[in-house]
């Protein structure tokens, strides 16, 4: 068994690795770490696991532990690795941007499987990438690998209001979310950094510029995400070139019908759809924000870590209706 501990386990993402690993069966959950709920029992916060455990939040990061995730805000991860003293052999999956951008320090692999699952594979560290990210990484993949992303890039995405955490703030406040929709952070939304680098990786040098508007959508989860460029591959080599590039990748799937992200929600999958008009090439994909794009791919990078199948404890049925 895999004993495995969570710090910050209080927020969503957090719940949701907590449904995961207590129905993983090589993970034994040793603890959960939360300052503001030390000493609660999960099922104050996670009513959803309420039958399903009676662990307590706790207040001490146990040493005796296989794998940590760090489930806490921005920032919180590199400050909690410089003061603590952890245990050697320890691997850790960071969820927060910590570690997501390479820099000369940082000895973090990248956790998108889709395209470092090798290095994964020998990883004791891994930066979780993320939520928009994914969306659009998985959409550009293939052409990038295959030398053909060659001109602009530009997506419209709209996520639900989980992804901007469990904090409240005026935007994701009930009465102004339903019934609304509004645009945030175009052109400068922090993920670009990401997307970017691992297009640069996965491509050959420089790759063209991503044109990013980022929308606030009217629901609670999941990510839509319309990336349109110029290519000059037909809809039949396109459709070939994505489902060879995504043959090995238990989670992608590349359909022939328009997705909603009603056919995603509360699973580890990613829906890619493609359509060409003229010269333009346009793939829709469609994620969980919290779980493709956070806790469910974290679980799936400790299976690659473990040599564990990746998808072992992620078979999690939609919530299509």
């Amino acid at each position: 068994m895999i004993r495995a501990g969570i710090v910050g386990g209080a927020g969503y993402v957090g719940g949701e690795l907590l449904r995961i690993l207590l129905n993983h069966p090589w993970v034994e959950l040793a603890f959960v770490h939360s300052r503001s709920q030390a000493g609660k029992p999960l099922t104050d916060v996670h009513k959803d696991l309420i039958g399903e455990t009676k662990m307590c939040f706790s207040e001490t990061i146990l040493p005796d532990v296989d794998v940590l995730f760090l489930s806490m805000g921005h920032g919180a991860s590199a400050e909690f690795l410089q003061k603590t003293n952890l245990k050697s052999g320890i691997k850790i999956i960071d969820l927060s941007r910590d570690f997501r951008l390479k820099t000369t320090n940082n000895d973090f692999v990248y956790g998108l499987p889709e395209a470092f699952k090798d290095q994964i594979k020998t990883a004791s560290k891994v930066a979780n990438p993320g939520c928009f990210a994914t969306a659009i990484e998985l959409a550009l993949l293939p052409l990038a690998a295959g030398g053909l992303l060659q001109a602009e890039a530009h997506v419209s995405a709209i996520t639900g209001s989980s992804g901007a955490g469990q904090a409240h703030s005026e935007t994701t406040h009930f009465t102004w979310r339903s019934g609304n929709v509004s645009l945030y952070k175009p052109f400068k939304h922090q993920h670009l950094e990401e997307i970017k680098q691992t297009l640069q990786r996965v491509g050959s040098g420089e790759q063209p510029v991503i044109r990013f508007v980022p929308m606030r959508g009217s629901f609670t989860r999941g990510i839509l995400a319309a990336v349109y460029t110029k290519a000059k591959l037909n809809l039949k080599e396109a459709r070939s070139l994505y489902e060879a590039y995504f043959l090995q990748h238990p989670f992608v799937f590349v359909v022939e019908a328009n997705p909603d992200v009603k056919q995603v929600v509360n699973t580890n999958k990613a829906l890619l759809h493609l359509i060409k008009e003229d010269d333009q090439l346009l793939i829709i994909s469609v994620i969980d924000n919290l779980i493709k794009g956070a806790a469910g791919q974290a679980v799936q990078n400790m299976n690659l870590m473990f040599g564990l199948a990746e998808n072992v404890g992620l078979h999690l049925k939609p919530s299509a209706y």
